[in-house]
């Protein structure tokens, strides 16, 4: 073992040497901020896959999917480990991924600054103390941002790099301090090992339990609100952002959260807001005048201001982070556009239809050169983590909407929750307030949306709720919000085409009533 390697640090020592090395200090509320250089978000570009036996011809390989060779790979791997050999300390940290026992998966990591080690004392599951005199490591991450990648030797785009080698079990990542592709780097592990040898659906979502032991699902991606929305003083928190599904539960593959923290105060996102103290990594924020008072609107460096936590540091968890079958599920989507409902209820075809398209906007900041929202289809809600092709985890999800909840009556229902624009386009309409948005998953989760009349979509085919608690009427049907309603109709008719056209790569293996249940193309008068 190297002897410059400091194992397992609690996060008041790495606190403390992240102040000695000058790399961030302490905020009033007492989370350690930090500054992640460069790269502020992940750069999806930039992840590989090693091309092997393995994976060759199981990896759905493309944009998303980048083969890499291995030469380059143990290229770049030699030269960490010769890096990391040189350093004065190495921070490594034993953690695992998995709540549920079954499909455990130990994990050791490596990293070059003790705050990047905080990250993931944070973000994974902790092992107790007799957990780690016998751990034994499934996978190993590198991350050592000072590491560069030559594009000419090494086969890269750029400098920055995230690999995974499945048949080494190892994630190398260098050029980027960004914590975030720690994180998913092992998602897209669970991703590819889970739906292929254990039958379980792995889902970026988040989910909550209600007091009759309800589980609720919140499919999305970054900033369409699975964290706030999840984070409900009414319900038990299982996780914020990656669960599998076996056949007997749902469950938290972290530890932690990783919440957006622009524009966060304490009457919007309370628990949020308790959440960061001592503990907790704030990441890219400014400050107030006095230097030390976090300013959540302060967007100088990024608008995706991230803070990571344990879990433990909100109130209302749900213990050891599972929960039962799902009741509800809500696909949570930012339009851009200002054409879809707030809420609509989906039949199982539709739900089919709109997780394999995962229509939203990227929200500024979220990737590299992103800089304002723009319109997107992201299969499953995140396609950039899906080793596999997505019908695969379509069809999973498809067949456990078929085989039902926990009360056996094979009642899931599924909603599409619009948390973008209202009013008109991004530009001219406004966001969704989330008060209302709130309003209306509580009508769902209690049952309420289930007595309640329901009109169709003549373009989309989506039944909306004539009438819902706390929100005014005409905020339900989205054609009446807009000022003109020959250019909504115009919008909706150019939405439409979009779904429509991203669909006919899936629409063979989706099957004639999955492809039936999408919107149609209108004829504009």
């Amino acid at each position: 073992m190297q002897k410059n390697y400091k194992f397992n640090l609690q996060p008041a020592a790495l606190a403390e040497a992240t102040i000695r090395k000058g790399q961030g200090q302490l905020s009033s509320s007492g989370a350690l901020v930090v500054k992640t250089g460069k790269f502020t978000g992940r750069s999806p570009k930039d992840r590989f896959i090693v091309k092997d036996d393995i994976t060759k011809n199981s990896v759905d390989w493309g944009d998303i999917n980048i083969p890499i060779d291995k030469k380059s790979y143990t290229s770049l791997y030699k030269k960490i480990i010769e890096y990391s050999n040189g350093l004065e300390e190495v921070y490594v940290r034993d953690a695992y991924a998995c709540a549920n026992p079954n499909y455990r998966l130990n994990v050791r990591v490596f990293t070059e600054n003790p705050w990047q080690n905080m990250f993931v004392y944070n973000m994974f599951l902790r092992p107790t103390e007799k957990d780690l005199a016998s751990f034994i490591p499934d996978w190993k991450v590198y991350a050592f941002p000072s590491v560069m990648a030559d594009t000419s030797v090494h086969k890269t785009r750029q400098e920055n790099f995230s690999i995974i080698n499945f048949t080494d079990k190892v994630i190398i990542i260098g050029g980027t301090a960004y914590t975030g592709e720690i994180k998913k780097g092992i998602f897209s592990v669970l991703n590819f090992v889970l739906p292929t040898n254990n039958n379980v659906l792995s889902m970026h979502c988040s989910a909550n339990v209600g007091s009759e032991g309800d589980t609720a699902l919140f499919f999305g991606l970054s900033g369409t609100g699975k964290t706030t929305l999840s984070n409900d003083p009414e319900r038990r928190l299982i996780g914020d952002d990656e669960h599998g599904w076996s056949k007997e539960s749902v469950f938290n593959f972290e530890g932690g959260c990783y919440a957006k923290t622009i524009d966060l105060s304490p009457t919007k996102e309370p628990q949020i807001y308790k959440a960061i103290k001592f503990g907790a990594l704030l990441e890219n924020v400014g400050f107030e005048a006095d230097g030390c008072t976090v300013d959540y609107s302060d967007v100088s460096i990024t608008q995706n201001t991230r803070v990571s936590y344990p879990i433990y540091h909100i109130d209302n968890i749900m213990f050891k982070s599972r929960g039962d079958l799902p009741e509800n599920i809500f696909f949570l989507t930012c339009d851009a556009f200002g054409v879809l409902p707030p809420i609509s209820k989906l039949t199982p075809e539709q739900a089919m239809y709109h997780f394999i398209s995962g229509y939203t906007a990227k929200i500024a900041g979220t990737e590299e050169g992103i800089n304002e929202p723009q319109a997107t289809f992201s299969a499953c809600f995140g396609a950039p983590f899906l080793p596999l092709h997505p019908t695969v985890y379509a069809d999973l999800l498809g067949k456990k909407i078929k085989k039902g909840s926990r009360t056996g009556d094979g009642s899931i229902n599924v909603w599409l929750v619009n948390t973008g624009w209202t009013g008109g386009p991004y530009g001219e309409g406004s966001r969704m307030e989330l008060s209302y948005t709130r309003a209306m998953i509580k009508a769902a989760l209690t049952g309420v949306l289930n007595k309640v009349e329901y009109q169709k979509d003549p373009i989309f085919g989506l039944s909306i709720p004539k009438a819902c608690p706390d929100v005014p009427n005409a905020v339900l049907y989205p054609r009446d919000t807009w000022r003109n309603e020959q250019e909504y109709d115009q919008y909706a008719a150019d939405l439409a085409g979009r779904f429509i056209r991203n669909f006919e790569p899936y629409a063979k293996k989706a099957g004639k009533a999955v492809v039936n249940a999408g919107p149609k193309s209108p004829v504009l008068k």
